[in-house]
Parts: C-alpha cells; structure tokens; sequence
C-alpha cells in the first residue's frame, strides 16, 4: 500500500513467483470493488505477461544500441573517419559519405530504438486492460477505473520519470498532456476506454 490519496497502482517483478503489486492508499478508498478489482486484475495481467522482464529487455537493448552508436562514432572520430589510411584525399566521396551515414545512424538509431520501446509499452497496456477484462469478465468496471483514474488531478509524490512508465496510468499529470503520442509510455486513456467499449459491443 502506497501512502497517497491519488489514483494509481502498478506491477513490478521479473515472473509471477518474483512479482510485487502495489495500490495507492487513494485508489483503495475511492474506487468501488468491481474497479478495484479490475485495477489488480490490469497490473496482474502485466505479472502473468511478463511484460516488467520485457521493459528491462527492451530498455537493456535500448542502452546497448545507444552505447554502440556511441561507440562506432568515437571510432570514427579516433580514426579520422578512415582518413589515415586512404591516402592524401582522405578517401574522396565514398569516406565522405560513409562518414555522413555513420552520423545519421549514431543519431537515428537509439532514437529509433526508444521508439519501438515504447511503442512496445504502449501495446502491453492495451493488452493489460484485455486481460483484466479476461480475469474479471467485467469490462464496465475496468472502463469505469480508468475514467476516475483519467479525472483524479493528485499528483502521486513519490512518483518520478524514472519509474512513471510502471503505473497504470501517468502518475506525474504535468507531462500527462506531453506524454501523448510515439514518445509516451501509455497510450491515451480515451483509446484504452475505446477499445474495452468494443469489447461490450
């Protein structure tokens, strides 16, 4: 139990023998049973879909990708860009252009990979509120969660950017507005509520 009055709860644990599951002490006192329920059944969901082992794959990945970017370019740099060995022209425009790309690459590749990150985490949400329809079997409830969750303006305190993308939905609401779109690690509440409607359908 977290000591807070806002709305927000999340999962952490690398399988479901290792996992952890934590509500705020606001979520416990304001939502009713069946949205509770639906709340613990989304972050059970994310344990029983190992989706915390694949965050810390996705975000290591991301790291090796940013560290051989980083490296390939010092390379170049130390190297002179092949110049050293290509003669007094420095390689004419074949080096040129290798170096052009070498750049690019050093620049579009890690942000790329944060990209797909993301875009990753975004999906394992929509997946998520499936599954906390799948264990509940009450879709109305979990829409009904997510719409006081989207309304609830407290700022969550102990929340900060490093462990944001854990909860169930953007405990920091200054970067709430921001946070829509490729770069955001939930996708909008609007679509989550959309898709769960869907589901009734």
């Amino acid at each position: 139990m977290i000591d807070d009055t806002a709305l927000n709860a999340f999962a952490t644990g690398r399988d479901p023998d290792h996992a952890a599951l934590a509500i705020t002490k606001g979520l416990r006192e304001r939502l009713t049973r069946g949205e509770l329920q639906a709340v613990i059944a989304h972050e059970m969901s994310h344990v029983r879909h190992f989706d915390i082992r694949l965050a810390m794959l996705l975000a290591t990945l991301v790291g090796m990708v940013v560290l051989l970017t980083d490296f390939f370019r010092r390379g170049l740099f130390w190297t002179g860009g092949g110049r050293r060995n290509s003669g007094r022209d420095g390689g004419g425009p074949a080096a040129l252009v290798i170096l052009v790309v070498a750049i690019l690459l050093s620049i579009l590749a890690p942000l790329i990979a944060r990209i797909i990150q993301l875009a990753a985490s975004r999906q394992r949400e929509y997946l998520a509120d499936a599954g906390a329809v799948e264990l509940t079997r009450d879709p109305e409830s979990m829409i009904s969660a997510l719409e006081k969750l989207g309304g609830d303006r407290e700022v969550l305190e102990v929340a900060n950017r490093a462990t944001a993308h854990l909860y169930i939905v953007q405990p920091i609401k200054k970067f709430e507005a921001r946070a829509q779109g490729m770069f955001s690690t939930h996708p909008p509440l609007e679509d989550r509520i959309r898709r769960l409607e869907a589901l009734l359908r």
